[in-house]
């Protein structure tokens, strides 16, 4: 499995890693136990950099209610031109 794979959970559409006709392949079963432990050192890391976002996300969060009859001001940027 690739790094695109075990990012995106699909294969990469890009010609990196295609063979020429007729060309062996050999793969042993250390190389493939190697990669497998990798991908999953892979996706631990991810699980943990995207809590680690989350928390910091979450503590700048805060709820917003807003009652009937309440005034609520708004910032709006207006984009002029192809910037």
């Amino acid at each position: 499995m690739d790094p695109f794979e075990a990012l995106y959970g699909r294969k990469c559409n890009t010609p990196l890693c295609w063979f020429q006709d007729g060309e062996s392949v050999l793969i042993g079963p250390k190389l493939i136990q190697q990669t497998n432990e990798k991908v999953k050192m892979i996706q631990e890391r991810l699980k943990t950099s995207i809590s680690r976002q989350k928390s910091y996300a979450d503590q700048r969060r805060r709820p917003l209610e807003f009652f009937v009859g309440e005034h609520v001001f708004f910032r709006v940027t207006l984009f002029t031109g192809v910037g």
